[in-house]
């Protein structure tokens, strides 16, 4: 147990730095410098994890909420946008205006790419994010530094989001990967968008990466049986 603030690494933490020292033995091997795989009979076993998200009331306390300082409301704002747009925090800090065209529906289109993967990335902004954009037109901080978003490091954009929690009440652990989450399950999933288009979206390269996010809500499954239920009743 690390014996500074840090919580101790969990199992899936072990299991990520053993992964990337079995990228290095395999090419140890690879290139003769060991005579075998001492991974060879090793299995990585990682533990299925619940992702996170906030739901759609907690969403909608969030976009509701007008912060008198500004630093927390320059923060609601991004985290609001990531949530509405999927973008990684990295993205989100390395946007500028030149990122944002019309699609070919005549309406803005966010395109961008994944710095993670390197995968392009080209989401139709949503009204939600659009008024933001808007908003931070001209922003002097965000200007200068030649983004769309007044960023700050992402260590401090969590320490932000856990007192925006607080004053919120929103009881839960808010960071701002949790937009993403938040965009695959709250925003597009639970509103019937196919997991193909979110996967592209997201700039995921496997669908399988975005099952991971897919969380079925059961106000979705309630809907969807609803719907089968008029449906055969319509047969009869």
């Amino acid at each position: 147990k690390p014996k500074d603030h840090q919580k101790p690494i969990n199992n899936n933490g072990v299991m990520k730095h053993m992964e990337r020292l079995r990228k290095m033995v395999n090419l140890a091997v690879t290139m003769d410098w060991l005579v075998r795989d001492p991974f060879a009979k090793y299995k990585l076993r990682f533990e299925k994890v619940e992702r996170g998200h906030l739901s759609k009331e907690e969403l909608t306390v969030l976009l509701n909420k007008s912060f008198s300082i500004e630093r927390l409301q320059s923060v609601s704002d991004m985290f609001i946008f990531s949530c509405y747009t999927g973008l990684a925090y990295i993205d989100i800090f390395n946007l500028t205006p030149e990122n944002i065209s019309k699609g070919i529906d005549g309406k803005d289109w966010l395109t961008t790419k994944r710095q993670k993967t390197d995968t392009t990335v080209r989401v139709p902004l949503l009204p939600e994010a659009s008024d933001l954009l808007k908003k931070y037109r001209g922003h002097p901080v965000a200007e200068a530094n030649g983004t769309i978003f007044p960023v700050i490091s992402n260590q401090r954009m969590n320490g932000y989001l856990k007192e925006i929690a607080e004053i919120c009440g929103i009881n839960k652990n808010l960071t701002f990967h949790l937009a993403r989450h938040t965009f695959a399950t709250t925003v597009t999933l639970s509103n019937g968008v196919p997991i193909e288009s979110v996967s592209k979206m997201l700039g995921h390269t496997s669908i399988r990466t975005t099952q991971i996010y897919a969380k079925v809500l059961e106000h979705k499954l309630s809907e969807d049986m609803h719907k089968l239920e008029v449906r055969m009743a319509s047969q009869d």
